[in-house]
């Protein structure tokens, strides 16, 4: 999840379900834009401004919507369901990737979710895919794969058990693990999973505990003791947001323990499938403690807690991918899928920067984008509530604003083959949209699209998701 804080001028992203910062945030009032203005500030990954479009630049810029229009495609829809022949283009983008990132500028907006579920649909259907990855906690997803292969429960008390307080606690991600069940009592022979990538936040609970030292429990007894001791003083954490306000030095020493218990597991060189998913749950134990000893009031021990958390998001999908052989949807902000952040400082090497680095072509970055609308934030990145906020149509001089002149309303574009004089513009920093658990319209982050993706999904107007109906039946 990302922020963006105004006194430091820093995105300060500091957790999985839910931002972490030493420092409130003001953002717009529901339902009254904010003032947008192009940001001067340096672009993420380059050292050049971005530039207001001015009337000097009108006639290259028509050119370069003109170019746009013949390299677009046009979508049909965000809905799941339904024809997706508009899809195929988007799927030639993807290639024979192994993994493919699939981003979104805000963490709140329906038509992002629902094209999510509307384009692994097709992946699943049309190229063999069978993973959906999340940005959410490890031990989270482990739940609702459980549900998705047959376990016990409903599609709503999951979601509740597994999402809350998280911005995807919505409608559009319980239609999307609907419809995972559903294709799995269809089609029991291509069997969808779903995981989660990330560090045990908002909590690890006590499950994935209890999980590794079950596994100990059966195979090296004469170690289980130590093992229990160790993570007796660390389960189940629940609340990640409050422990990060206990004593640093305490964190640093459930850090220690946990490492050691990792050490612990992992020493025990087997090949054997229950020891590789019992050193990967204690490796996302340790990892979740080591992330938590992050010093806010330290902007470089921030930087190296989410240096340290992209990292591991990578590590995760990687080692999912190379130990079940699936092709992998990995859903994230634009800022962990793609190979630039708007912030450089403060996220230096992202998820996705890792994984194309490890894969090579076997990785796509496809990046969204929105020209005005409502989505979800909060108010501060600790606390409060998601509530809708509505930004203005895009202004001259940010990406949108040219891309929404392109003559279809939704469309997608390969940004590794539009014409040279579109590489140029999409080469260079410019302001975009782009927000998450809070949003400051003044300054806009910029970024250099072509130099962040493989590929763009460009969206005319976006909604807030919408709430979880508890209670109703998803069925």
């Amino acid at each position: 999840m990302r922020k963006h804080t105004r006194t430091t001028d820093r995105r300060g992203f500091l957790a999985l379900a839910g931002a972490l910062a030493a420092t409130a945030v003001t953002t717009p009032a529901s339902g009254a834009p904010p003032a947008v203005r192009a940001s001067s500030t340096p672009s993420a990954g380059s050292a050049a401004p971005a530039v207001p479009a001015g009337s000097g630049s009108e006639h290259r810029e028509t050119g370069i919507v003109r170019s746009l229009e013949r390299a677009a495609h046009p979508l049909r829809s965000t809905e799941p369901g339904g024809r997706t022949g508009d899809l195929r283009a988007l799927s030639a983008m993807v290639g024979s990737a192994k993994v493919v990132g699939l981003g979104e500028a805000t963490h709140g907006s329906h038509e992002f979710f629902a094209m999510k579920e509307r384009v692994f649909r097709h992946l699943v259907e049309e190229r063999g895919f069978t993973t959906f990855a999340l940005e959410m906690s490890w031990s989270a997803g482990l739940r609702i794969d459980e549900y998705l292969q047959g376990g016990p429960g409903d599609p709503r008390r999951i979601a509740t058990e597994t999402l809350a307080g998280s911005p995807w606690e919505r409608e559009e991600f319980v239609s999307l693990i609907v419809w995972m069940r559903e294709h799995n009592r269809r089609r029991p022979g291509h069997r969808v999973h779903f995981m989660g990538d990330d560090l045990g936040a908002p909590k690890l609970g006590d499950h994935i505990f209890e999980r590794v030292l079950s596994s100990v429990g059966r195979t090296r007894p004469e170690v289980l003791s130590r093992l229990t001791e160790l993570y007796a003083g660390l389960r189940p954490l629940d609340d990640i947001f409050n422990y990060l306000r206990t004593p640093i030095a305490e964190r640093r020493a459930n850090a220690v323990r946990a490492q050691e218990a990792l050490d612990l597991v992992a020493g025990h060189r087997v090949a054997d499938e229950n020891q590789a998913w019992t050193v990967r749950h204690a490796r996302n134990i340790a990892e979740t403690f080591a992330f938590a000893t992050v010093d806010l009031a330290d902007p470089a021990s921030v930087t190296a807690a989410e240096r340290l958390r992209d990292r591991a998001m990578a590590d995760n999908v990687l080692w999912w991918q190379r130990h079940t052989g699936h092709r992998v949807l990995l859903s994230a902000h634009n800022g962990h899928v793609g190979y630039l952040s708007t912030h450089p400082d403060m996220y230096p090497r992202t998820q996705g920067a890792v994984l194309r680095d490890s894969l090579g072509s076997g990785y796509a970055a496809i990046g969204f984008s929105f020209a005005g609308g409502s989505f979800l934030t909060k108010d501060a990145a600790l606390d409060g509530e998601w509530k809708p906020v509505t930004v203005p149509a895009a202004r001259p001089g940010m990406n949108e604003h040219l891309l929404d002149r392109v003559g279809y309303r939704d469309f997608c574009l390969d940004l590794r083959t539009v014409p040279a004089a579109a590489r140029a513009w999409f080469d260079r920093a410019r302001p975009v949209y782009d927000a998450g658990s809070t949003f400051v319209a003044d300054p806009l982050p910029s970024l250099a699209l072509g130099r962040a993706y493989d590929a763009l999904i460009h969206l005319h107007r976006v909604r807030a998701a919408d709430k979880l109906r508890h209670g109703a039946s998803a069925q």
